[in-house]
């Protein structure tokens, strides 16, 4: 569950940071973005 969520959660800021940033910018926030996500998933403890 928690693997999924982390992967949703990526797609869809993502997306948002790609449809709302110029495009060097929504490369440049990818990583911020995955680690946002992973840390919502496994450490906030919201999907245990």
């Amino acid at each position: 569950m928690q693997k999924k969520m982390m992967w949703v959660i990526f797609f869809v800021l993502s997306t948002v940071a790609d449809l709302c940033l110029p495009l060097i910018w929504g490369l440049l926030f990818t990583l911020p973005i995955f680690v946002l996500s992973w840390w919502i998933a496994y450490r906030s403890g919201w999907f245990d």
